[in-house]
């Protein structure tokens, strides 16, 4: 468990007004990179300026595994803030009567008329808002160094494959060029795996495994082996170092020229505008080539009800923050998303609008499986995936016969 904290904060005084009842709020995160911290400080600043102290609880998601809010609850850890997206989080802090409404706030600050419906739906669990959004994300892009595409005669937009871009690859490394960052912890593996699945599966397939429940009938079809195929081509294409290594230091190796390209979520952003790059100059960004579905994540924040009219007041004025269009916009510079609600102001790269252009192609961006899917399935997903991915004899067969295991015995 990390604790942190940073003194001061700056005044967003033309947005908000100094509250008059100020809280300590605990609010409960899992980012760690360089580029989350600084979107989190644009939250923290605002929150502070009102007057309320943010006490971070940061457990980075790979460090010692996810920890829900439940389980700090019952360990005697309350968050009065935290960020989940996991529908059972929600069911069973309604159940308890834990969890605040939030639909006529957000009608009422303005924020749910400018949401896009796969934000709406993202927030709704069972017919009632109870998540504050925060970010969009694409969870399966791939991010890549102009410099080293100049360098290597290869132009990956021109890709209309995963077999086109790997047909590449032998130039790249005749340069001297590695053509994949890749970070080989667990959940890194996983989310891989759902971006294949997306990008590869036939029609029904995504929804079929990802659903809040599992059609048995697509762990038989044809392309599930096709997606344990590339998986295997991803981690035979893995350097020595991908085991233990943090996306963001995948992402630092494009960055500096080592390598070509990255394939993860569009959170990469953040790393390159921390480091002073641009879209235009030094990085593009495209989806998987030839994806058939791209996978979408709504990052949200939940806030804990019936600790007391005050800390109520409090977290509601973090929710009014966070979704306020102006500070929407920092926020998604510094983190590499795209602003959650259509007027945020402040410009919005070719990559945001990429992301967003894929929320109107219909049938085309789906939810993250974490938006939609029993945490306990995600992790036996995983579980198939990474032993895959350490087992060089285990072959595609092989993995999906361990999901229908896996399955039947969920």
């Amino acid at each position: 468990m990390v604790w942190t904290r940073r003194l001061g904060a700056l005044a967003l005084a033309s947005v908000l007004s100094v509250s008059a009842s100020a809280a300590d709020l605990v609010v409960y995160h899992n980012w760690a990179s360089p580029a989350e911290l600084a979107a989190l400080n644009v939250l923290r600043d605002g929150l502070e300026a009102q007057g309320h102290r943010w006490m971070p609880l940061a457990i980075p998601h790979d460090a010692n595994g996810d920890i829900n809010v439940i389980q700090l609850i019952e360990g005697g850890t309350t968050p009065n803030v935290f960020l989940q997206m996991q529908p059972e989080i929600y069911r069973t802090l309604e159940r308890q009567g834990k969890v605040l409404h939030l639909a006529e706030q957000l009608a009422g600050n303005g924020a749910l008329a400018q949401l896009p419906q796969v934000v709406r739906d993202a927030i709704t669990i069972d017919g009632a808002i109870v998540k504050v959004p925060t970010a969009i994300h694409a969870d399966a892009m791939l991010y890549y160094s102009r410099a080293v595409a100049a360098a290597t005669g290869v132009d990956p937009e021109d890709w209309t494959s995963l077999e086109d871009m790997w047909s590449d690859f032998d130039a790249v490394r005749a340069a001297g060029f590695q053509p994949l960052a890749i970070g080989a912890q667990p959940w890194q593996v996983g989310y891989l795996t759902h971006a294949l699945v997306a990008s590869l599966g036939a029609p029904g397939v995504y929804a079929g495994l990802y659903g809040e429940t599992t059609d048995p009938a697509v762990l038989y079809d044809a392309s599930l082996l096709e997606v344990f195929a590339w998986l295997r081509r991803f981690q035979q294409e893995a350097d020595a170092g991908a085991l233990h290594r943090d996306w963001n230091m995948a992402t630092s190796m494009v960055i500096s020229g080592t390598a070509l390209l990255q394939l993860q979520g569009d959170w990469m952003k953040g790393e390159w505008t921390a480091a002073g790059k641009n879209d235009t100059d030094d990085f593009g960004c495209r989806f998987v080539p030839g994806a058939a579905h791209l996978p979408v994540t709504v990052d949200s924040w939940g806030l804990l009800g019936g600790v007391s009219p005050e800390m109520e007041a409090a977290e509601r004025a973090f929710a009014d923050l966070v979704v306020d269009a102006e500070v929407q916009a920092r926020f998604a510079a510094a983190k590499g998303s795209t602003p959650v609600r259509l007027d945020a102001g402040g410009a919005i790269d070719s990559c945001s609008r990429k992301a967003l252009q894929a929320l109107d192609r219909a049938d085309f961006a789906l939810p993250t499986p974490h938006l939609t899917a029993p945490p306990a399935w995600i992790a036996a997903v995983w579980a198939v995936a990474n032993q895959f991915w350490r087992d060089a004899d285990m072959t595609p067969a092989d993995a999906v016969a361990a999901l229908k295991a896996a399955q039947t015995a969920f």
